[in-house]
């Protein structure tokens, strides 16, 4: 039981689900010490070579059925996996995006040979995955971009160019969210897979200097005149992008909940053993009482956000989570998470302001949280159309 006290739902607890827990944090424990993260941190990319190894040891196509080369389970073993690269500290391995948010739209919307060509090798990690959605002129809204796919003969030509895109500068296979009639509207925006290694007229722009997450590459992609096979388009039919979009979308906003929920315990965690060991005037912090109200508070308050995480994973695993609530646990969640985790920096003093600590990273790399996937209030607009 974590630092909450909440009890893990019947459906995380089944007895497999716990030792696959297991086995996930003894892997990052190996191959993803505080010492490795570190020069993926400096060198602003996780090593290449941690693919092949999350794929040798099955953490990569977890939700894939085995026929297609994953492990066959469920989204229960995404999220054990997206919590133990949160309480592990495994800061920049983009697996869960990977995992999670790439191959299901194969998995859902591909053929069965586009199935069967793409899906075995993102489960070895021969192939990374990436969604380039995001322009310099288009975030939130999908329907404003610009980038585009016009058929010739057997071919699309792909010109455009895309930012913010996460494992940008490793990823060999990316779905590109793209207008293959720019006078449709939503029904003129297709998905096309493009394998990038020979691709000719692709180029990776910067690896882009952010705020946080420094282990992670961050990319700009440019598409000029990039020639895809017609068999690329993602499914049968073009103008099918946008609905594909918004149909997966509930599930990467529920991630979001889910890594903001594996921060606020680790926070939690380091932060009250932190306050039962520092002295001051000759006690511990913890003994104070501003100390013991602010973590009381946040004890409550992530208790909270654990309860209706919980709610929405089960819900999700059921196939009825809508897009609704997936928005509220997205922009709460994160809202949540920034807030605890700054407080708990407060409570580390000087030192929370020390890359060094755990506390000041988790600050840095909270705060993007409630930008991607939806900016917090493009949540809050979707949840008013319910009202």
């Amino acid at each position: 039981m974590s630092v909450l006290d909440v009890a893990k739902p019947a459906f995380m607890a089944e007895e497999d689900i716990t030792i696959f827990e297991d086995a996930v944090g003894k892997f990052f424990d190996e191959h993803a010490p505080e010492s490795v993260v570190a020069t993926w941190r400096k060198n602003h990319c996780v090593d290449r070579a941690m693919w092949n190894k999350a794929g040798e040891a099955g953490l990569l196509g977890l939700s894939t059925p085995e026929e297609y080369g994953g492990s066959g389970g469920d989204y229960r073993h995404e999220v054990v996996l997206m919590e133990q690269l949160g309480k592990k500290g495994v800061d920049g391995f983009g697996a869960s995006l990977h995992n999670a948010i790439v191959m299901p739209y194969i998995t859902h919307y591909g053929t069965e040979e586009q199935k069967r060509r793409w899906l075995p090798r993102l489960s070895t990690g021969e192939l990374v995955g990436a969604i380039a959605m995001t322009e310099p002129g288009a975030g939130s809204d999908l329907q404003g971009i610009k980038t585009s796919a016009k058929k010739d003969g057997n071919q699309y030509v792909l010109n455009g160019s895309k930012t913010f895109i996460t494992n940008g500068q490793t990823a060999n296979l990316i779905i590109v969210v793209a207008k293959t009639d720019p006078a449709g509207g939503a029904r003129g925006t297709s998905l096309l897979v493009v394998e990038t290694d020979g691709a000719e007229g692709f180029e990776r722009g910067r690896n882009l200097d952010k705020l946080g997450h420094e282990a992670q590459d961050t990319s700009e992609l440019f598409f000029n005149d990039v020639k895809i096979p017609t068999e690329n388009l993602l499914g049968t039919d073009e103008g099918q992008g946008f609905f594909q979009l918004m149909a997966q979308l509930p599930q990467e906003r529920l991630n979001i909940a889910v890594q903001g929920m594996a921060t606020i315990e680790r926070a939690l965690e380091l932060t009250i053993a932190y306050v039962k060991e520092r002295q001051a005037f000759g006690k511990p912090i913890l003994a104070f009482q501003n100390t013991q109200f602010v973590l009381a508070e946040c004890k409550t308050e992530g208790t909270v956000a654990k309860v209706f995480v919980n709610h929405c994973i089960e819900r999700h695993l059921k196939g009825d989570l809508d897009a609704s609530t997936a928005s509220m646990a997205k922009y709460w969640v994160t809202d949540l998470e920034n807030k605890i985790v700054d407080r708990c920096l407060q409570l580390f003093g000087g030192y929370g302001f020390m890359n060094e600590y755990p506390i000041a990273r988790m600050y840095k790399d909270s705060r993007v949280q409630r930008i991607y996937g939806g900016t917090n209030e493009i949540m809050k607009l979707l949840i008013a159309r319910t009202l």
